[in-house]
């Protein structure tokens, strides 16, 4: 995973741009954000995926970079006072907070607009298909009926009795959309048929609800100074999650459960999706 991310690290460099004219503030505030750190996880799914299919690793790095970007879009406005705000994430000041929030709306805005222009453009792959392929699929993650869809409801969270479908629901929305892209995005720069796709997509789906679960148990039984972000949050405002409806031990339980079933549903590559097999169960001992 460091490997990975330091690769995606060099293409992002190369494909952010730098601060530059009368509006240089917003290209800084795009940097600040994306090169605050982080697993990369996203771009490393991006990565592995497209490995099983023998994808071109330049195209694949910048497939890679368009999620990142696009998935740190939406923290900067997950962040914003008028949905979760917050002042820390990863360690340091909210983009909103070292800023402003007109700038850290505009930012989010550049770095969601960007992350379909990586992917439309010729050098992350020959085919104009495959790239409309990957622009319609990302759209899809991103949009109403995936992320922001999935940011609506946990919004209204507070003041509604979830159960744990209901909760499940909103983690595939929210979380789970944009794992299911990186997942499949290797796939479909491989030109892979349709059984590979939905193979990914269903280790996907399972593997962010792993990553879900075990991030709401980090809100409750890690610190501000492990994860880099406010803990506690979900109970201070009221929210439903796994966690709190099957408890500690039940919920880690449960995601071991799922972690297994997520290895097993790559089986059939064998050795090649090793590291991919291993992630959900190296996620259930995370401490940030």
């Amino acid at each position: 995973m460091a490997e990975s991310a330091n690769a995606v690290e060099a293409t992002l460099e190369q494909l952010l741009p730098a601060p530059h004219g009368l509006h240089a503030r917003v290209h800084e505030a795009m940097r600040y954000a994306v090169f605050a750190g982080g697993k990369r996880l996203r771009p490393f799914l991006v990565l592995q995926s497209a490995r099983l299919f023998g994808v071109d690793s330049a195209q694949a790095l910048r497939t890679a970079a368009a999620i990142e970007v696009l998935h740190t879009y939406s923290l900067v406005h997950d962040d914003l006072p008028c949905m979760d705000d917050d002042a820390l994430r990863r360690g340091r000041p909210t983009t909103h907070i070292a800023f402003d929030e007109a700038t850290a709306v505009l930012a989010g805005d550049a770095l969601l607009t960007i992350a379909f222009e990586i992917l439309a453009d010729a050098p992350t792959h020959p085919s104009a298909e495959v790239r409309c392929r990957l622009v319609a699929r990302l759209a899809a993650a991103a949009g109403s009926n995936g992320m922001i869809g999935g940011q609506m409801i946990d919004m209204q969270a507070p003041d509604r009795a979830f159960g744990a479908d209901d909760i499940i629901h909103l983690q595939r929305l929210k979380t789970g959309q944009l794992f299911e892209f990186a997942c499949e995005a290797g796939a479909i720069l491989g030109e892979a048929g349709d059984a590979d796709r939905e193979r990914l997509r269903l280790y996907a789906r399972d593997m962010g609800l792993v990553f879900q679960i075990t991030d709401d148990l980090l809100d409750v039984l890690s610190t501000a100074e492990k994860t880099g972000k406010a803990v506690g949050k979900d109970k201070d405002q009221g929210k439903a999650t796994l966690v709190s409806i099957l408890g500690v031990d039940g919920a880690h339980a449960e995601a071991t459960k799922i972690a297994r079933r997520a290895a097993e549903t790559l089986s059939p590559y064998g050795a090649a999706a090793a590291e991919l097999r291993e992630l959900p169960l190296f996620l259930l001992d995370r401490d940030s």
